[in-house]
């Protein structure tokens, strides 16, 4: 039987770069929020070994996806080897900062972990993840988190699950161009958790990226100039395109959507809730792949609230 799993868009409510290691990583703290919008994924069973991506994505080869790459790391590890095909209903934009491509991968490690009965852990799992990509690590513990290192040290934060409203100005950023730039702030201070509640925070990529897509810092602009006052501004998310903000509900996330694709019809965006766990934990007990129990400790390190 096929399985359908989400694969939710996140965002960083901030991201302070802190410093470069030897091997050119960056290490960071960021807030990851979790969202209930994303991509959706299909999973069906294969009679032979072959993992096949059975939709297109224009730009990306199949044996460059990291859809099949998760398949292939979780495909080696499983005796004797499963085929799967995978198909992906893509709702998240390319470049835009909100971890579509690793959140795919998560949830294609998560889903079929469950669908081939290989029974490795949740930290297992976000090792093999680690390997393609930082932020895999987040979507695969299912959590919105408070995250240090290069983004895989990860502890779990229950934040009020806000109504979000996401727009993307239409341009596509490299996240490895913007960690590249000479201008970027590269030693922001250490936060501890327990600071986040009153500590300032912002995104240190956000004056490069307004430098080098003015698409960008017009969204920015935009939407802060018609947030409310309490809304507290827009920010970027990642390394962009996506800005954000925050609203009282989604009817006013709605009513503001409506008006910015409006003034830009050329901008897309969506309205999400946040949320502290991943709706991927609930297909999967809808599934009959998980229980309650296996889900509340799929992360197994104590909540912690925050700001």
């Amino acid at each position: 039987m096929p399985l359908v799993v989400p694969a939710p868009a996140k965002l960083n409510l901030f991201l302070h770069v802190t410093g470069r290691r030897e091997d050119g990583y960056h290490t960071l703290q960021t807030l990851f929020q979790l969202l209930d919008h994303g991509d959706l994924i299909t999973l069906t069973p294969r009679a032979d070994t072959r993992i096949v991506r059975t939709s297109a994505l224009p730009g990306v080869p199949a044996e460059a996806d990291l859809v099949v790459r998760a398949a292939e790391a979780l495909a080696a590890r499983a005796t004797p080897p499963f085929g799967v095909d995978i198909d992906v209903i893509k709702q998240l934009p390319m470049g835009g900062g909100l971890g579509g491509g690793s959140s795919d991968a998560a949830s294609v490690l998560v889903g079929l972990n469950a669908l081939w009965g290989l029974a490795l852990s949740r930290d297992a799992l976000a090792r093999i993840g680690l390997g393609l990509g930082a932020d895999v690590p987040v979507f695969v513990h299912a959590r919105t988190a408070f995250a240090q290192g290069v983004g895989e040290e990860l502890t779990p934060v229950v934040l009020p699950e806000r109504a979000y409203l996401v727009l993307h100005p239409g341009c596509e950023i490299s996240t490895a161009h913007i960690f590249s730039a000479p201008a970027l702030t590269r030693d922001t201070p250490r936060l501890r958790i327990a600071d986040l509640s009153h500590a300032t925070t912002r995104n240190d990529c956000e004056p490069v990226v307004r430098d080098l897509f003015p698409a960008v810092a017009s969204a920015l602009d935009w939407l802060t100039r018609h947030l409310p006052p309490e809304a507290g501004g827009a920010r970027l998310t990642g390394t962009g395109a996506c800005v954000f903000a925050a609203l009282p509900s989604l009817v006013d996330a709605e009513a503001l959507l409506g008006q910015a694709l409006m003034a830009h019809p050329d901008w897309q965006g969506f309205v999400a809730r946040g949320v502290n766990r991943s709706p991927l934990e609930a297909a999967l007990v809808q599934a009959g792949l998980a229980d309650v129990g296996s889900v509340l400790e799929a992360m197994p390190h104590p909540p912690m609230h925050g700001a």
